[in-house]
């Protein structure tokens, strides 16, 4: 494998040629998680995001990762709020916190948490 442009090259055992690539396009490729080079200092993986608790400085759970959007610049938690209480008025949507610095304080894989600079009227 090799990246070329913005994308990656690859070449997979049991396919021949351009034409038998050209067929597999849109599938679904799967790598084994000890083929993945180490993530620096303050560098995550989607996947290892997914999942977490989302807290704030306050302490309050604004929910959980569902996903990550790529802007170009950054990427973005798409954060799920919590079950709301049986009396809620209305349920709160979703959350979309840049994955920047200024935002996120800290990242806790063990304790699968996520704390942020977030405001609950964000």
């Amino acid at each position: 494998m090799r990246e070329h442009g913005d994308g990656i090259v690859a070449v997979a055992e049991g396919i021949a040629d351009r034409s038998a690539a050209e067929a597999l396009r849109g599938a679904r490729i799967f790598i084994a998680r000890t083929s993945f080079p180490k993530a620096g200092a303050d560098e995550f993986y989607w996947a290892d995001l997914l999942g977490l608790e989302v807290v704030n400085r306050d302490g309050v759970v604004l929910g959980e990762v569902v996903g990550l959007i790529d802007t170009g610049p950054h990427s973005v938690l798409r954060v799920a709020p919590p079950e709301p209480a049986p009396d809620a008025v209305a349920a709160v949507e979703e959350r979309l916190i840049p994955f920047v610095s200024a935002y996120v304080d800290t990242v806790d894989l063990a304790g699968r948490r996520v704390v942020v600079d977030w405001g609950l009227d964000f």
